[in-house]
């Protein structure tokens, strides 16, 4: 009766070993290689005590060991390599996800909202974690803006074609967009801000505009672009820069 209330309080852990490690298989391959490499370092230790005490016997057994440690070893650093390059691969982002799970499972936009996977068996599934997936193209950076205007305004850049099912996205119709945008709240921001400091003519007014203004430029261009901290300083100090010049010139005191 006790060993069964024993058995019954026993709990069941996960065995200590490669899968406590690793979650991925490529992170446990390189588990393995790591593994066969200090066996390898293990025997070859061996060796060099028996050349201590002069016995240079099974020669053809060293060498043979000396070959398999050059090919581990060949394999052991390729996979870290190429593990390191594909990490640095950037993985799709959201919208590209979404699109391509909705054509796997056959999803479609007048249809119903849950479709059927393309591949059966295991591969069913095989989409499923982004963390396993990556993108062959490299992505371009984006501003704030892009991403915006391609998140909530996508059908004014999207083409259907009559030859197949698929819509196509227009980056250069997107970049046109952001350039002119870019353009607009540019000139406002500069010849908007002149032609008030130009008409106001109380000082702490125009004080109030140079601050107001700044900070508008400041917000643009954290917001709409990726510019560092550093840029936005530097550009913020030459805004203020040519409003310094403009109040303290001639031109401000035609008014």
């Amino acid at each position: 009766m006790a060993i069964e209330t024993e058995l019954a309080n026993f709990a069941i852990q996960q065995v200590i070993g490669y899968p406590s490690l690793a979650s991925f298989i490529a992170t446990r391959n390189i588990l393995y290689l790591q593994s066969e490499l200090a066996e390898l370092e293990a025997r070859q230790d061996a060796y060099d005590k028996e050349d201590v005490k002069g016995s240079m016997t099974d020669k053809k057994s060293r060498m043979k060991l000396v070959k398999e440690i050059q090919e581990t070893m060949k394999e052991y650093r390729e996979a870290i390599f190429f593990e390191i390059n594909l990490l640095a691969l950037d993985g799709p982002p959201p919208r590209t996800l979404t699109a391509f799970r909705n054509e796997f499972n056959n999803v479609k936009a007048s249809g119903p909202k849950r479709g059927y996977p393309t591949l059966r068996g295991r591969s069913r599934k095989v989409y499923d974690d982004p963390d396993d997936l990556i993108v062959l193209a490299p992505q371009q950076e984006e501003d704030r803006l892009t991403k915006f205007l391609r998140q909530y305004f996508a059908i004014l850049f999207t083409t259907q074609r009559t030859d197949s099912p698929l819509t196509y996205f227009s980056e250069t119709r997107l970049r046109v967009a952001v350039a002119i945008i870019n353009m607009v709240i540019a000139a406002a921001l500069l010849f908007g801000a002149i032609l008030n400091l130009y008409w106001v003519t109380n000082n702490d007014k125009r004080l109030g505009l140079i601050a107001g203004y700044t900070v508008a430029f400041a917000t643009c261009v954290g917001l709409l672009t990726n510019a560092k901290r550093s840029e936005v300083f530097t550009s913020c100090a030459a805004y203020a820069a040519v409003f310094g010049v403009f109040v303290s010139g001639n031109l401000g005191a035609l008014s």
